[in-house]
């Protein structure tokens, strides 16, 4: 009985994190639909004179700009970190202390699905948001859900995680307790 209850909950916790990646990717996709929308061809909408504004790009490559029409290569590394955080969200055990974990990697795997849908429909990425204070590179809230989902799990691995807390995602079989009984 146990094990049929554990299973309901790991099937109910993959549903809520597949409603929130929903929710998350949808949000992404009207931000920036708005902002073809409306941004698209016009001067930039200064939000907070000198420090921040709306501003249209439409980016071919990644972060920064880097790899410019490397659209196959987006794709594919994409498809590779999509699978990867499905794996641990399945693995992970139903523990209190993995629920972060749950939300850091939707908020990652949105963000990066968010961007993948750009560039297979419209052969680029939308970006808008421009911090003009520091001239920091315009980008989107695809990005933000990258950005923060990722630094947030790398500050909970580092500074909260203990070793074991990672022995789920092991793929190999413990056989050394057989191989010991063996000899």
């Amino acid at each position: 009985m146990n094990s049929k209850l554990s299973k309901k909950k790991k099937i109910i916790q993959l549903i809520w994190d597949f409603l929130v990646f929903a929710v998350l990717v949808i949000v992404d996709q009207i931000t920036k639909y708005m902002a073809i929308d409306r941004l698209k061809g016009q001067p930039a909408l200064k939000l907070i004179d000198g420090v921040f504004e709306l501003q249209y790009l439409e980016n071919r490559g990644a972060a920064f700009g880097m790899l410019q029409n490397g659209q196959v290569f987006f794709v594919f590394a994409a498809v590779v970190m999509m699978t990867a955080i499905l794996f641990v969200l399945i693995k992970a055990p139903m523990e209190k202390k993995y629920r972060p974990w749950h939300v850091f990697l939707v908020m990652i795997a949105a963000g990066g699905i968010g961007n993948m849908i750009d560039r297979l429909r419209l052969d680029y990425v939308v970006d808008f948001f421009y911090f003009s204070l520091i001239d920091f590179p315009i980008f989107n809230v695809a990005d933000i859900y990258v950005t923060v989902g990722t630094a947030l799990f790398l500050i909970m691995l580092l500074f909260f995680c203990k070793e074991e807390d990672l022995n789920f995602i092991s793929l190999s079989i413990q056989k050394k307790a057989t191989y010991r009984d063996s000899k």
